[in-house]
């Protein structure tokens, strides 16, 4: 039961970034690359929220971190930038009901501006949701662009052919 949820994630993960990738219309030999990161990265960050115990937004970062290092891998086979790869795949994760949630309750405080004790309610949760999604959308952001600094001549080498077989 444990891995046919992980697989389900993944599945509709990988379809989410294919439909993602094709807004910005990348080379048709890339979308088996990113429909593959978004599935990795999602069902990681699914296996290390519901089973390992890990927060949100750590387990946002170590699944963003792998979806930048195999770009990294994986780009150079259809020589594309990382990303290309990436950010089509990092897309499944961006956490939308916290978003929603957010704006959900800076409207609930402003129609509650006369009711103290529901203002206070409706500010708790908008700072919660807000400090959530911006923390978890900061830290795909630094665990997918890790990768370029760490290996920063791969990185940028990448969309080049190797000079030694030209």
């Amino acid at each position: 039961m444990i891995f046919t949820d992980i697989l389900f994630d993944a599945l509709l993960a990988a379809v989410a970034a294919i439909g993602f990738g094709a807004i910005s219309d990348p080379p048709l030999r890339a979308f088996p690359r990113i429909a593959l990161l978004a599935a990795v990265g999602h069902a990681l960050r699914f296996a290390l929220m519901r089973h390992a115990g890990l927060d949100i937004a750590s387990a946002s970062f170590v699944a963003a971190f792998a979806i930048g290092m195999g770009s990294l891998w994986l780009g150079r086979g259809v020589r594309c930038p990382m990303t290309v790869l990436y950010i089509p795949a990092l897309l499944p994760m961006v956490p939308g009901i916290y978003a929603y949630k957010t704006v959900f309750s800076l409207i609930m405080f402003l129609q509650s501006l006369d009711r103290a004790d529901e203002g206070v309610r409706y500010m708790q949760q908008f700072f919660l949701n807000a400090t959530v999604s911006l923390s978890v959308i900061a830290l795909l952001a630094v665990g997918a662009t890790l990768p370029i600094f760490v290996f920063k001549r791969r990185a940028f080498s990448m969309t080049r052919r190797n000079h030694r077989n030209s």
